[in-house]
């Protein structure tokens, strides 16, 4: 017998299964040992008071065994007609997949190294300042999801499979509890080795995976897209799913030039803030002593209106770390990351403010764009060292004169905000940090808590237009981040899964 039940425990309770199957038990009013297995449906932690309460849903087996856990089985597909995936983050991941699980040979181009090379090349920026243009935190196999926070959280389910995309990371090495908590998490120490075995999969069944191979143009008649052409003069023939991410800003310039439909798009851009993740475990669970034994290292999500412009957190990386994200040279940008243990002394977050494409002066495909990118140029110096405030001093509008201990490896250069950001910007992020302050009951304002910008990479600022079929002609299917239509690591990957099912029914037609 299998039966679905809610339970409410304390911390302590629900760190031990012994406790946890002891609840059942007096739920169903049965004994223990009656009990056979117990799985975790979802998790969430109720912080909305002192006594801090886990929320269980759970599967209780009464007198039989659960199901075993069934891995997605993928065929050979190595002499199979093949279709072209540009890019190897989540949207183009994820898009390999579902062309492998349905009987197509994936061939992917990805302008940047492989995950653990990768690995190096952003030790080397993020150490000596030094950027490979090809093999950073956006470019690479893995795309910036790879050395993100990993978080898992979407409000996608109502557009594709989310379970299959977390059971496919659980099947590559991802730890079983993605699967049921309410915010999941991966780890930015954890996701390269998950990638690997991805690619691993994809190659072992017949499709291939290059890696320095930039694209520049597509090829085709001007009706169909037909293939791509590489910097290095390689050519690929097949229809293509354009999952490139949208730091590749290139690959925008090359389609708009060959005729394709592009248009600038709202997004948002702000700086990230840094505290002690002990001051934010203190605000959220309510307790001067932190989190205790039991709790995990607490994350916010804050939004307000400024003026009728949305101030709000984005990517909040609890006991993370802050790191150098340019792909290119003068251009500064600052990302989060956790690792799986979220284990580190801070807590970061983007702070970011509302831009909408109907403000600008411009209204061609690329106005957004350099607005974005007139904020990276000026916010640059040298090495990557980044224009940084004390948050009381940015309230106040001085300069800082010191700067507290930080998870940013390059240097800090003092700045007023307002020497190096839009005036709008900075004036929206005041308000919204003096309304975040009210909700925490003045405690988020701290004189050592650190402003480090711009955090400007938030969502792309061009899209890439398709119909409602997903074409733009025939042959191409842009997808992911990159094309404007995904925001995260698994809207991205269900984007890009929707786009490779469409292809697969094009094939078929």
């Amino acid at each position: 017998m299998q039966r679905e039940i809610n339970i409410v425990l304390t911390p302590f309770e629900a760190s031990s299964e012994q406790a946890i199957q002891k609840s059942v038990a007096r739920k169903l009013n049965i004994s223990s040992n009656d009990i056979t297995a117990v799985r975790i449906k979802r998790k969430s932690i109720d912080a909305r008071r002192k006594d801090i309460k886990i929320n269980l849903s759970l599967l209780a087996y009464v007198g039989e065994n659960p199901p075993s856990f069934s891995p997605v089985t993928f065929p050979d597909v190595s002499k199979k007609r093949s279709a072209i995936v540009v890019g190897f983050g989540p949207a183009g991941i994820f898009a390999s997949l579902t062309l492998l699980e349905n009987g197509i040979k994936p061939i992917v181009l990805e302008r940047g190294k492989d995950v653990h090379s990768r690995l190096k090349d952003t030790a080397k920026l993020s150490q000596s300042g030094i950027l490979d243009p090809e093999s950073n935190y956006a470019f690479g196999e893995g795309g910036a999801g790879a050395f993100s926070d990993g978080k898992l959280y979407t409000r996608s389910n109502k557009r594709g499979d989310v379970e299959k995309v977390l059971r496919l990371l659980v099947q590559h090495g991802a730890d079983e509890s993605i699967l049921y908590e309410s915010h999941p998490h991966i780890g930015s120490d954890k996701l390269p080795y998950i990638i690997e075995r991805i690619r691993e999969t994809i190659i072992s069944h017949g499709g291939e995976v290059h890696f320095g191979k930039r694209v520049i143009r597509m090829l085709g008649d001007g009706e169909e897209t037909t293939g791509v052409e590489c910097f290095d003069g390689s050519i690929y023939k097949g229809p293509v799913i354009l999952a490139t991410g949208h730091s590749a800003k290139d690959i925008y310039y090359s389609l708009s030039e060959n005729g394709y439909a592009l248009e600038a798009k709202s997004t948002a851009a702000g700086v990230r803030v840094e505290h002690r993740q002990s001051l934010i475990d203190s605000i959220q669970y309510h307790s001067e002593s932190g989190r205790g034994a039991y709790l995990p290292p607490a994350s916010y999500s804050f939004v307000t209106q400024v003026g009728g412009r949305g101030v709000y957190s984005f990517c909040m990386c609890p006991g993370g770390v802050i790191v150098p994200a340019a792909s290119e040279e003068n251009h500064q940008v600052v990302n989060g990351m956790s690792p799986h243990s979220r284990g580190g002394r801070w807590a970061n977050s983007g702070i970011i403010v509302e831009l909408r494409k109907e403000e600008l002066e411009d209204h061609d495909p690329f106005a957004m764009l350099r607005f974005i990118e007139s904020i990276e140029r000026s916010t640059y110096n040298p090495g990557f060292a980044a224009p940084a405030q004390r948050l009381d001093d940015f309230i106040k509008d001085k300069a800082s004169s010191s700067f507290p201990e930080t998870s940013y490896p390059r240097p800090l250069v003092a700045v007023r905000m307002e020497e190096v950001m839009p005036s709008m910007i900075v004036s929206s992020l005041r308000e919204g940090f003096i309304a975040f302050d009210r909700m925490t009951r003045g405690r988020f304002i701290q004189h050592d808590a650190l402003l480090i910008a711009p955090e400007t990479r938030t969502s792309s600022p061009v899209r890439i237009l398709r119909d409602s079929s997903m074409r733009q002609g025939l042959g191409l299917y842009p997808a992911g981040e990159g094309a404007g239509y995904a925001g995260g690591i698994v809207s991205a990957a269900i984007d890009g899964t929707e786009v490779a099912l469409r292809l697969g029914g094009d094939y078929e037609h």
